[in-house]
Formats: C-alpha cells, sequence, structure tokens
C-alpha cells in the first residue's frame, strides 16, 4: 500500500509513475492511512452501538406499553440526528435511524434530550447498579424504585 501512497501523493510524477497515477485514477482509489482507517471503523462501531442501545431501550418500552417517554442520552450525534436537526450521512447507520423513527410511532408523546457525560451521573449510578444484577431469569428484573431527594441523604 506504501507504493499506492507514492504515486499519489508524488508532487511531479514523470515517466512510469505518470502513467500509473493516470491509469489509476479512472478507479477513484484514495489512499488513506491506516490510522485513519482505523479510526472510521472505531467511529461507525460506537455509532452503531449507540443506535442499537436506543433501539433496544424503545423495544422494551413499547413492550411494556409506555405511551409517554423521555429519552437523554449523551450522545448528542444520536439526539440530534433522531430529532431531525443533523443530517446523517454515514449510510451504515441510516437503517437504525430508520428503525428509530419506525419505532417512535409507538408512543403518543416521545422526546429525545441531549445531557452531556459529565452530568449524566444518574445514568451512570444506573448503569453500575444494574451490571451488579444477579437475576436467575435474564429476561426479566424487578423494577428499582428510584426517588431524586433535592439534599444529600
Amino acid at each position: 500500500m506504501e507504493l499506492l501512497k507514492y504515486i499519489f501523493y508524488k508532487p511531479m510524477p514523470i515517466g512510469k509513475l505518470a502513467k500509473w497515477q493516470i491509469l489509476l485514477s479512472e478507479f477513484d482509489i484514495v489512499y488513506m492511512t491506516q490510522k485513519a482507517v482505523k479510526r472510521q471503523a472505531l467511529a461507525d462501531h460506537l455509532a452503531e452501538n449507540l443506535y442499537e442501545a436506543c433501539i433496544l431501550g424503545l423495544n422494551m418500552a413499547a413492550d411494556m406499553n409506555i405511551q409517554e417517554l423521555l429519552v437523554i442520552d449523551d450522545s448528542d450525534l444520536l439526539v440530534h440526528q433522531v430529532q431531525g436537526e443533523w443530517a446523517t450521512k454515514n449510510s451504515k447507520i441510516l437503517p437504525y435511524l430508520h428503525h428509530v423513527q419506525e419505532l417512535r410511532k409507538r408512543f403518543t408523546k416521545i422526546e429525545f434530550r441531549h445531557v452531556p457525560k459529565i452530568q449524566n451521573e444518574f445514568t451512570d449510578a444506573l448503569t453500575t447498579l444494574s451490571s451488579m444484577i444477579q437475576h436467575p431469569d435474564k429476561n426479566y428484573i424487578d423494577p428499582i424504585l428510584v426517588r431524586i431527594h433535592n439534599h444529600p441523604a
């Protein structure tokens, strides 16, 4: 692959290099560093996981016949894409976004709200708590009563 980099980034190719550059330019080949490819793969994976978690949560809420739902997420991208405020350019994410849009129709009222990760302490606490629960029937977990106090306990 370093040969392709050399061919495409040579400032003034001459002779055989110029010929190769002309022949290869027909195929819309773009040289990307290995780090750039890894970063994009990681970004795609994280975005897909965000949507999968959102879809799972919406399915659970719909199955429980919840009619009004407030979805709080620390992903600015997910919240703004679902609300239609930001365009979705990544073709891998579009099926997930369409699925979320279909699931929204199952609720009489649904709101998506972005909360920065640093302010999302409540979610972090629930995540930690849920990871510690051991239940013999993995398909059902008893609901946890949560009270919010204005003053520390």
